[in-house]
C-alpha cells in the first residue's frame, strides 16, 4: 500500500475514533478542512511535522499515523 494511503485511513480511522469531524480536527491542528481531507484521500503528502500536528489533538504519537493496522 502506498505510504500516503496508509496515513490517511490511519488517520481517518483514528479521528473517528476520537469522535472529531475533519473540521474539528483542522481547526484543532491550525490546518484548513480541505487539507485534513487531502491527507485521509491520500492526496496529500504530509511533511513530518504536519503528521505531529494531526496525531497531538487524537492523543497518539505521530509514528502510529505511519503503521498499518493490525489484520
Amino acid at each position: 500500500m502506498a505510504i500516503r494511503k496508509l496515513v490517511g485511513r490511519n488517520l481517518k480511522r483514528f479521528r473517528e475514533a476520537a469522535g472529531l469531524s475533519q473540521e474539528a480536527l483542522a481547526f484543532e491542528c491550525g490546518l484548513h478542512r480541505t487539507y485534513v481531507s487531502g491527507v485521509e484521500r491520500g492526496v496529500r503528502n504530509p511533511t513530518v511535522e504536519v503528521l505531529e500536528k494531526l496525531a497531538e489533538p487524537l492523543g497518539i504519537p505521530a509514528w502510529r499515523l505511519l503503521v498499518p493496522p493490525p489484520r
